[in-house]
C-alpha cells in the first residue's frame, strides 16, 4: 500500500516528493536500528534533576523602542523576540516534558526564564517543525487562549495545530516563501537540515525551516534546529540576504556525533555558521533545559567558548542564554 501524508497535499518540488518531504543533497534521519544502537551505547551522562537560572523570573517590557533589537532566553528553543514594536515567540514550549506524554520523556530541568503569566503580549509565534520539543500543543493552546498570536509554520504542521487552536491565524510557508506580518517586517521561511516526525509513521511528512525576519531594526535569521550540512544553508542565507544583524542558532543536543550530525549542529558547527551566515551577533540556544542526547549538561558551553577562541571570535558575539537572560543587541 502506497504511503499517505496526513499532514500535507501538494505538487513535487525540490524537496518533497509527494509524500515526504527531505533535504537536497543532505542525509536522510538515522534508522530505528540507529536508534537502539545509540540509546543502549552506555554513554548518555547525568544531569541534575533541576537547575536554577540567575535570570529566573524575568518580567518583559510590553514593547521596545523603534530601532532596539531585544532577546529574552525562555529555555531550550524558545526566546521572546522584541524587535518593531512586535512581539515573537519562538517554538514555545512551557510544559514540563517534551513528549507526546505528560508522564514520560524528557523533562524540563529548569524553569520558563518569563513566566506564562508574565509574558508581554504575543503577537506572532514561529513554530520551526513538529517535533515535540518546539511542537508544543498544549502551549499553543493556551497562548492561543491568552493572546491569540498568528502563527507562522512550514507546510503541514497547520493540521497539528489548528484542533489546539481552532481559528487561529495559522500561515504555513515552503522554502523561500514570505509573508508579510506588519507595515515594516517580513518574514521568509528558509532551508534547514533537518527533519520531522511525531510518531513512527510520519517521518518528514510535515516541513521544517528556518525563518528570516526582515525589519527596520535589521535582519534576524533564526534557525530552530539544523544540521551543519557543510555550510551550505549558511551561505544561501548570506548570499540572498547580505550580513545578519543577528542569527538565533542551536549549538546542543549533539552528541554522539555519528547519530546527530544530521540533525543537531555542534558549538564548532555553530560558530562555522555564524561566519559563513555573516552574523555580527549570536543568540544561542538549544542546550541546558531538556536533556535530549549524551552530552553533560554544561558541556556545550564549554565546546562553545573553545570554538570561538578557535575561530578567534570575541564572546561577547555569541551569547549562550540561559532561561530569563536578556540580550539587547547591539
Amino acid at each position: 500500500m502506497a504511503a499517505r501524508n496526513p499532514y500535507y497535499s501538494g505538487p513535487q518540488s525540490d524537496h518533497f516528493d509527494g509524500v515526504r518531504f527531505y533535504n537536497p543533497g543532505g542525509v536522510e534521519p538515522g534508522s530505528f536500528r540507529d536508534l537502539l544502537r545509540w540509546q543502549f551505547n552506555g554513554q548518555r551522562s547525568k544531569w541534575p534533576k533541576a537547575v536554577e537560572s540567575p535570570f529566573a523570573g524575568h518580567k518583559p517590557e510590553p514593547r521596545v523602542e523603534d530601532g532596539q533589537l531585544r532577546v529574552t532566553m525562555v529555555g531550550h528553543a524558545t526566546m521572546l523576540i522584541q524587535v518593531a514594536g512586535l512581539n515573537i515567540l519562538t517554538d514555545p514550549v512551557w510544559s514540563e516534558r517534551v513528549s507526546p506524554f505528560s508522564f514520560v520523556g524528557p523533562k524540563r530541568v529548569v524553569k520558563p526564564g518569563i513566566a506564562f503569566e508574565d509574558l508581554p503580549p504575543i503577537d506572532l509565534v514561529l513554530v520551526s517543525h513538529n517535533h515535540y520539543d518546539h511542537l508544543d500543543v498544549a502551549t499553543l493552546k493556551r497562548l492561543h487562549q491568552s493572546h491569540s498570536p498568528a502563527i507562522i509554520t512550514p507546510l503541514g504542521n497547520d493540521t497539528i495545530i489548528r484542533p489546539v487552536a481552532p481559528g487561529a491565524g495559522i500561515k504555513t510557508l515552503d522554502w523561500g516563501e514570505s509573508t508579510e506580518v506588519s507595515e515594516s517586517v517580513r518574514i521568509t521561511a528558509e532551508p534547514s537540515h533537518h527533519w520531522s516526525a511525531r510518531g513512527s509513521s510520519d517521518r518528514r511528512m510535515a516541513l521544517w525551516a528556518a525563518f528570516v525576519i526582515e525589519t527596520p531594526a535589521g535582519l534576524i535569521y533564526h534557525v530552530g534546529d539544523t544540521g551543519f550540512h557543510d555550510g551550505i544553508n549558511y551561505r544561501a542565507a548570506a548570499a540572498k540576504y547580505g550580513a545578519f544583524r543577528l542569527a538565533i542558532l542551536p549549538f546542543g543536543a549533539y552528541e554522539p556525533r555519528w547519530f546527530m550530525k544530521g540533525q543537531h549542529q555542534n558549538p564548532d558547527e555553530a560558530v562555522q555558521g555564524m561566519l559563513l551566515s555573516g552574523a555580527t551577533h549570536v543568540a544561542g540556544h538549544h542546550f541546558g533545559t531538556f536533556q535530549l542526547t549524551d552530552e553533560p549538561i554544561d558541556q556545550p558551553v564549554t565546546h562553545l567558548r573553545a570554538a570561538l577562541d578557535r575561530h578567534g571570535v570575541a564572546h561577547d558575539r555569541f551569547r549562550p542564554l540561559l532561561p530569563g537572560e536578556v540580550f539587547d543587541v547591539p
